[in-house]
Parts: C-alpha cells; structure tokens; sequence
C-alpha cells in the first residue's frame, strides 16, 4: 500500500516526535522539510522501520498502518438505530449499586448511551440532588439558565410547558443553543400521578427513514438553517441550525427537534412549501407507533439520553398526585472520555492478563519458576503480609518490563533497564504509588547489598549476575542518595518479595485473583 511520506512522518510515535506522557506533537508540520522523503523502509515482526531523508527513523506497528479512522463517535456510523421492539429484554442499563462497584456494568451503561443513545440507572437514592452526582460520576454538570439541575413538576408560574401537566409530544432539548446540552439526565423522585409515563425515539432512526422513503426532504431538511428562540424574564436565546445535521460525509450527527421553540423561517413561498412538506413528513415518522418506547419511571429511575439524537416525550397526568423529577444536562464529550479510559484499562488487563498465560508461561532468567509463577508469588506475598494494594499491585508487576524479550537480552550481559521500561508503561495506566516502586527495584537491590552484609549471600545464582549486569552494590554516596528517596522503603518491600518469589511449584492465585484490586487502583 502506498504511502504519504508527510502523513507517515506525522504520525510519527518516537519521543522525539510525540511527549511519552500524552502523546502530542513536539513539532510543528512546517518543521519538516519541503523535500521530505522515505530513504529506506522495511517490515519485520510486524513492525515497518522507516529512515527518513533528513536522517529521522521511525518504527510503526503495521496494524496501525492498516486501521481505519473511528471518527468521534458523534454520527449514525456505528451507532444501533433501533424501534421500540428492539429491547424484548428490557431496557438498557444498571442497577445503581453494581454500577458503582463494576467497572464492567459502568462500562456496559456508558456504552449503551454512545450506542442507542439512553440507559437507565435503578436504584439511585431518591433524593433532592442526586442527579448531580449521577452526572458527575461520569462527567461534569453543564448550567444552563434552568440552573444546575432543573425540577420537572407542575409549577404555579412556568416558564416551560414541561413544568405542566400537559402532554409533551417527542422532541430534543434546548434547540435554541449553540452547543446544544448534549447529554440529558431525569431523575425519578416521585410519580404516583395518574399518567405521565415516558417515551423516546430514536431521531437518527427516523432521520434514516425520511432519507429512505423521501430523500428529496431529506435533503430539504438537512439543507435549510430554522430558527429557534426562547425567552422569560431572564433569557433571550437564538440558535439557528437544520433540523437534521449532517456532516461532511453525509452521515447524520445531529437532530434538533421542537415544535414549541421553533421559530419563523423568512424564505421564499416555494421554499417555505418544501421545508413545511418535509418538515410535517419528519414529525409523522416520529409519531409512528413502532418508533415509540413507551415505560414509566419509578422512585429511584435515572434515565440518561443523547439530547442530539433521542427525542423524548411525555403523556399527560392528572394531578391527583405527584409527578417529580430532578434533570440536569452534561455532555457526551465527557461521557466518552470516561467510556474510553474504561475500555482503556480493560484492554489493558486484558493486555496484561494474556501476558501472564503466555510469554509468561517461559523461563524467568534462569530461575526455577516460570515469569508468571515470579510475578504472581511475589503478589501474593505481598498481599499475605497486609500491605496495601498499590504495594500488592506493584510487586505482582514489578517485572513486565521483561517482557517482549528483553529478560533474554539481560541474561545476555546488557542492561535491559526493566524497571524503568516497566514503571513506564505502567504509568499510561496507574499512578506513581505502583510505578516508583517498580522503578526502584532494581536499584533497591543494589541497595540492599551495600548495607545488609548478608543479603548478597542470600542472592540466587542467576540474581547475583543480574546483579553485576545491573551496576553491582551501590557505593556509599549512591546508598544514602536511594535512603533519601520518598520511595525507598516502599521499593526495599517490593524487592524482598521479589527476591521470596522464586519457590518452584509454589501454589499461586491466578491473574484474575489480582484483576479487582488493579481494576480500583486505575481508578
């Protein structure tokens, strides 16, 4: 496949070119130079090494190299369009406690509202303000001029006609901002009205059908900016954006759909026929029954929806008893960063687990345990002694970085600085409490020889030459410089541990004893 040698250079992952910690741009495009070119390039291990023209090299994963974009997660592209009959399980979501405490129900609820747009979280204290915290679990609270949260009840002045008893046909939230409020969160503190159930349709599902069944108002729709206005005692607001946004390929982004805050268009006549055609043919297909979910909300109910893409509706209630419910608004950025850094650390272990049942299967340099059986003794080590979970975590990692091959190259007589790499890749995932104890445990050995007579002595064949690969005993200066390091006593506990964790046949827990503690500790 043909390259684009200023994308590929672009793109290029080295810490010259990007910060290890976050990976941005250390350059900018006009650095390179105007006769950029691919000097030499070659595949191997699933690796293409490139040497640029200007002398830079750069290694990339070829998987990388034949991905494709997964865009933002904004659009109909990869999202489940559904109608009402698609859920005979029930709705999507969780109950409130095993959300909490699952990172895997957390992620399955925050991946329903990226997918098909809602979830509902049950259980939640029904109390005055809890929606807050429910939005805050995953992101931050967008004010509006409603304030943080809002009260959904029938109110003796109302400035909306969602604070009535009155039915609310389908329709998204705040069309007359720009940005809109993304994300919409109702709160169920009391419903023992008669009435008042809930319903959602999906807008990109009808958004989709329009395009089928009459593309020409489709088009209409996507194509003419509509007006929309609201304003009270304290607001004046404007927005003017189509009733279904597209983006640059087409693909549907965005619904904004209200009757009651619609504005007047000032178009010619011809126009004006085509856009009320289009717009009337749009708002039956959301009022077909097959479109409709239709549940009520019970004490204790959060519903959580995609305010760019659900359309959410109302029946009418009798007041012969309460309706309340707390909302706020947040925004789906901030929800699919918490999304993302869950699939993050999921794969992560995922990543690390396959280690352990793989290359962590092979020879632990030269020792009579396998790198996994080292791994995991010196975990369960450390958690039989009662030491708290970022010491557990750091003795039953304190060796990945060996792996990949770079134990061999130590037992070879070179340095591999596994500590280091180690500790360094840890850091995408956990805080300096695991990684500096695994980046000192190394050095603590060298420590420990200099200042305990007979620790050396206690030192395995393999261990001892390790150790001169390593630097040998430190000196004096170099000891008290490691004693002085807020760390070191914390990496010397790391390090006896990893020195009792060579017992063959030895019982240990598996992996996915450990997977919880470092599931929190990611936290």
């Amino acid at each position: 496949m043909p390259l684009s040698a200023y994308w590929l250079r672009d793109n290029c992952p080295c810490t010259e070119c990007r910060d290890p910690r976050n990976g941005q741009k250390l350059f900018q495009i006009t650095d390179l130079p105007g006769d950029l070119a691919i000097a030499e390039q070659a595949e191997e291990d699933g690796v293409l090494a490139v040497r640029w023209s200007d002398g830079h090299r750069s290694r990339y994963p070829v998987e990388w190299l034949t991905g494709t974009g997964a865009g933002d997660g904004r659009t109909e592209q990869g999202k489940r369009l559904w109608e009402a009959a698609d859920f005979p399980a029930g709705r999507p979501g969780a109950d409130w406690d095993a959300y909490l405490a699952d990172p895997a129900q957390r992620t399955a609820v925050l991946a329903a509202v990226r997918d098909v747009g809602f979830a509902v979280l049950r259980g939640v204290p029904a109390l005055e303000r809890q929606v807050l915290e429910v939005a805050r679990d995953f992101g931050y609270v967008r004010e509006t001029n409603y304030g943080e949260l809002f009260d959904v009840r029938v109110e003796p002045d109302p400035n909306n006609l969602a604070f009535t008893s009155a039915a609310i046909a389908p329709h998204t939230d705040n069309p007359y901002r720009d940005p809109v409020p993304t994300l919409q969160l109702l709160h169920c503190l009391r419903n023992d009205a008669t009435g008042g159930d809930s319903g959602l349709v999906d807008g990109f599902r009808a958004a989709a059908l329009l395009r089928e069944e009459a593309p020409e108002d489709f088009a209409v729709l996507t194509g003419t900016p509509v007006p929309f206005a609201f304003r009270d005692r304290r607001s004046e607001l404007r927005a003017e954006r189509p009733l279904i946004e597209v983006d640059a390929l087409g693909r549907i982004r965005e619904v904004r759909f209200n009757n009651r805050s619609i504005g007047t268009l000032r178009l010619p006549a011809a126009e004006l026929d085509a856009f009320y055609a289009a717009y009337r043919r749009f708002a039956r297909i959301t009022l077909r029954p097959e479109l409709q979910l239709t549940f009520r909300l019970v004490p204790g109910d959060c519903l959580v929806f995609d305010n760019t893409r659900l359309l959410h509706a109302r029946t009418a209630f009798a007041q012969d008893g309460h309706r309340h419910l707390q909302g706020c608004y947040a925004d789906l950025d901030s929800l699919a960063s918490t999304l993302a850094v869950l699939e993050r650390r999921a794969a992560a272990l995922d990543a690390l687990e396959r280690m352990f049942a793989g290359e962590g299967l092979g020879e632990y340099l030269g020792e009579e345990v396998t790198m996994a059986e080292h791994m995991l003794q010196a975990g369960a080590s450390a958690e039989a002694a009662g030491a708290p979970a970022h010491l557990v975590a750091a003795a039953l990692l304190h060796d990945v970085g060996h792996f990949g091959g770079s134990g061999l190259r130590l037992m070879q007589g070179q340095d591999n600085r596994h500590s280091h790499t180690g500790a360094d890749w840890l850091a995408r995932w956990f805080g300096p409490e695991v990684t500096e104890p695994v980046r000192l445990h190394v050095a603590a050995k060298r420590y420990l020889c200099a200042v305990e007579p007979d620790y050396r002595a206690r030192l395995s064949e393999a261990s001892e030459y390790t150790l001169r690969v390593q630097g040998g005993p430190m000196d004096a200066a170099e000891a008290a410089a490691f004693a002085a390091l807020a760390g070191a006593e914390e990496a010397v506990a790391v390090r006896r541990w990893d020195d009792q964790a060579k017992v063959a046949g030895a019982p240990t827990p598996s992996f996915a004893h450990f997977r919880p503690l470092l599931e929190r500790l990611m936290a």
